[in-house]
């Protein structure tokens, strides 16, 4: 039975790929451990934007404490903004991860503006990353952005990183898109290598002891699945980029359901900080039974099978199936009243 599978041009033993699963892809021996489990490759954890501005700042204060004091200090070192000036830990643990396993090693950046930290791509495509993926964590609040201004910052975010790196590069976004399909499209001209569906963006809460906002992080179900599996569905075909599906993913049968709309991997995260790293094999050991029992001989043999372009009925992934289930939710409410 053969799991092979290629994402970003790269040559996956498994669909499965752990993906920015901190804690875990922060241990080097644990993404030993996801190689070890059958893992395709891995995401590694986020380097946040906002990391790389406090640096700089840092950078800038030390650099320029105290030269108002003596003039010919302030010629001694060159301006902050000639540094290239990165946290050193991500892009090393980027080599040691690469020295530590033959499975593809993705670098993961998190921002949410075409600034300069996306010169960092570049750092990482010279510390050995296979692949970078884009995550843009964005929620606009300027009530005078337009929402073709907040889609252009998604094109120009990736064309400035693509402009960086010669290795591949695929974009996370969250699904709040006015015509989700049209941005899809923008993003595969602009040079996607590959489409993350979904962000999932995490909401604070309001501690009401202390009366302080606060980050409350809520683990994916296997409902979460549905709106990713949808999109998938309806994208592939119909664009060159890669597709791949995060958020809800917990076993077996959601790899399956994934990888028939149209999926090249599965991303798992909320799964692995559940139940374990370990849980990676006994989620292939579910794909390979359900496989073997439906003679299924390889991935490639269902992908795509099931998207909807290769659905007798078109309309099952848009507005008809808002319909049947509400109709369905009827007649089974009926049901239980005359029972």
């Amino acid at each position: 039975m053969d799991l092979t599978t290629t994402y970003l041009g790269l040559t996956l033993r498994s669909p499965l790929v752990p993906s920015a699963a901190a804690p875990l892809s922060e241990d080097i021996d644990n993404i030993r451990r996801m190689e070890d489990a059958g893992a395709g490759a891995v995401v590694l954890h986020s380097l946040f934007e906002e990391q790389l501005i406090r640096e700089k700042f840092e950078l800038h204060h030390h650099l320029t404490y105290g030269t108002e004091s003596f003039a010919e200090s302030l010629t001694y070192f060159p301006e902050p903004e000639e540094f290239h000036v990165g946290p050193e830990l991500y892009l090393e643990h980027i080599r040691q991860a690469k020295q530590a396993v033959s499975i593809p090693v993705i670098a993961s950046l998190n921002g949410y503006t075409p600034g300069g930290w996306v010169e960092y791509a570049q750092l990482m495509q010279q510390a050995g990353a296979d692949a970078i993926e884009l995550n843009v964590y964005y929620v606009p609040t300027e009530m005078n952005l337009s929402g073709s201004e907040v889609e252009q910052n998604y094109i120009d975010i990736l064309q400035d990183v693509k402009s960086e790196v010669t290795i591949p590069v695929a974009i996370k976004l969250s699904p709040f898109f006015s015509n989700m399909a049209n941005m899809a499209k923008r993003l595969d001209v602009a040079g996607a290598n590959g489409l993350v569906l979904f962000n999932r963006f995490y909401q604070p809460d309001i501690d009401l002891d202390h009366l302080e906002v606060y980050p409350h992080l809520l683990l994916s179900s296997p409902e979460s699945a549905r709106l990713p599996m949808r999109w998938i569905a309806i994208l592939y075909g119909r664009i060159n980029a890669d597709l791949a599906a995060t958020s809800g993913i917990q076993k077996g049968q959601d790899v399956l359901k994934m990888l028939m709309v149209g999926a090249k991997v599965t991303q798992l995260c909320s799964t692995l900080l559940r139940h374990g790293i370990g849980h990676i094999q006994v989620i292939e050991a579910e794909m390979r039974h359900w496989m073997e029992e439906h003679e299924y001989e390889s991935v490639a043999q269902m992908q795509g099978s099931m998207s909807q372009i290769y659905c007798p009925d078109a309309s099952a992934f848009e507005r008809a199936q808002y319909m049947k289930a509400i109709q369905s939710f009827q007649a089974d409410a009926l049901i239980a009243q005359i029972q």
